[in-house]
């Protein structure tokens, strides 16, 4: 498989990531206790500050970008157990949590063979 298909799959798992954080907190469920400006800085934040570098294929940015889609999969998993009402959003946030892991993880690895 090409390395370039990888790249694609974390591509993937990112937009899907940021636009179901987006949808969450503020179309689909949004909070009654904390404001939604706050909680879209802090869930979309942290996957804005290696974008540019993901969009350039830069390997470090791809690793960071990894590395960053971790805490959103346990995030899913925890939610996901919790709140029965909340499930398939969550659910969605761990899917799209490893294809960014995965797909970047495997799109440097790749590079780094070649």
């Amino acid at each position: 498989m090409q390395r370039i298909h990888f790249y694609y799959a974390g591509l993937s798992g990112f937009f899907g990531l940021f636009l179901l954080l987006m949808a969450w907190h503020t179309v689909l469920s949004p909070s009654t206790q904390l404001p939604t400006a706050l909680l879209l800085i802090i869930s979309v934040g942290p996957l804005l500050l290696p974008f540019k570098g993901f969009l350039n294929r830069n390997l470090k940015s791809c690793t960071w970008m990894s590395y960053l889609s971790l805490p959103y999969f346990v995030h899913g998993v925890i939610e996901a157990y919790v709140d029965q009402s909340e499930r398939p959003y969550a659910l969605l946030e761990v899917l799209f949590s490893l294809l960014l892991c995965f797909g970047a993880g495997f799109y440097v690895y790749k590079a780094e063979k070649a």
